[in-house]
């Protein structure tokens, strides 16, 4: 089978690797119909992450079952599924809490990789999500608001979930990237009054308006914090999209006192200054999103009745053997967010 695999920063390649199997009574082989490139990816693309070179890379995909071990009776064969990159086991004290992310029964530490023909699945049980029907019975849009459910929509309502945005709240995003525009989608979809989308990019600027924002902060630093204060006087809730350290800095000062901020943008620096939070009585909550929990209990069901079409962030599109091409795209800002079609 085809795989995309990292060669070395800024070299990506396609190799031929023997088609995985069933290891162990957990797992579920799945034949991929559609992955993506995050941009979590570029930090090792871009070399900021150390990656060995070889590994088979990914981790957003939706795909085929086409076998299963023992215990896995929740889904068979021919299955429709939503591939989260979390691989919950759902019986552990985080995946019944609700934070699947942060799963205590991870089953093995092998990379695996989602940018090709077929994939090993473990937890596969309670981890994978069903989709009704076939691929065939979804239109080429549908299929890639199904496909943002493996990561990338379920980041973006986790975000929104943890900063506890609720009806008629103002909320501001920080982060124009794909995370953090189906973070505009997600607080809309929670029912926020005002979201203040913070972008430079015109292309970005529109989607986001089109999934709900009400305004637009293209400053940065210090002057963006002026303006959303001049806005809004504090936002009740903050979406962190980013995870740099000035991002976190400004999400804090935007806040209302009591405002939560949901940090959702991987962390670039071990280090931070927590004092703010303090002096402001903000809340700080965030991480691994939760993706088979949210998809279950919000977002596929806001999918298939076409109340959100988060698969917009996908503006160009390559297949397997272009993944090169993929790759430079996102790193480029070409594409908000690359997608790659395997199969049908």
């Amino acid at each position: 089978m085809k795989t995309a695999v990292f060669e070395a920063p800024g070299k990506m390649v396609v190799k031929e690797f023997d088609k995985p199997k069933v290891q162990n009574a957990t797992d579920a082989v799945l034949r991929i119909v559609r992955a993506c490139v995050c941009g979590s990816d570029l930090w090792w693309y871009r070399g900021i992450n150390k990656r060995p070179a070889g590994d088979p890379v990914g981790h957003e995909a939706i795909g085929i079952v086409e076998s299963v071990g023992d215990s896995v009776t929740a889904i068979k064969p021919g299955d429709f599924v939503i591939a989260p990159f979390t691989h919950g086991c759902g019986h552990c004290a985080a995946c019944k809490a609700g934070f699947d992310g942060d799963c205590l029964n991870k089953s093995d530490s092998e990379v695996v990789g989602y940018q090709g023909e077929y994939l090993r699945f473990k937890n596969a049980n309670w981890a994978l999500v069903k989709i009704p029907g076939q691929p065939s019975d979804y239109t080429d849009d549908q299929l890639n608001d199904l496909l943002t459910l493996a990561d990338v929509m379920a980041t973006g309502y986790h975000a929104a979930a943890t900063a506890e945005v609720k009806e008629g709240d103002t909320v501001v995003v920080l982060g124009d990237g794909a995370v953090g525009l189906c973070g505009v989608i997600a607080a809309k979809l929670r029912g926020a009054d005002r979201i203040i989308a913070m972008s430079r990019h015109e292309d970005r600027q529109k989607l986001a308006r089109e999934f709900g924002a009400t305004d637009i902060v293209a400053e940065r630093g210090d002057k963006a914090v002026a303006k959303v204060l001049e806005l809004t006087g504090g936002a009740d809730a903050v979406l962190e999209c980013v995870g740099t350290e000035q991002s976190v800095d400004t999400a804090v000062k935007v806040g209302r006192p009591g405002a939560v901020v949901g940090r959702v943008g991987v962390p670039q620096k071990a280090e931070m200054n927590t004092n703010n939070l303090f002096w402001k009585n903000i809340g700080l909550r965030g991480g691994i999103a939760a993706v088979t929990t949210y998809d279950r209990k919000v977002l596929l069901n806001a999918v298939l009745a076409g109340k959100i079409h988060p698969g917009k962030v996908f503006t160009k599109r390559f297949q397997l053997n272009d993944i090169q091409a993929a790759y430079e795209a996102m790193d480029k800002r070409e594409a908000i967010k690359s997608l790659i079609v395997i199969s049908d």
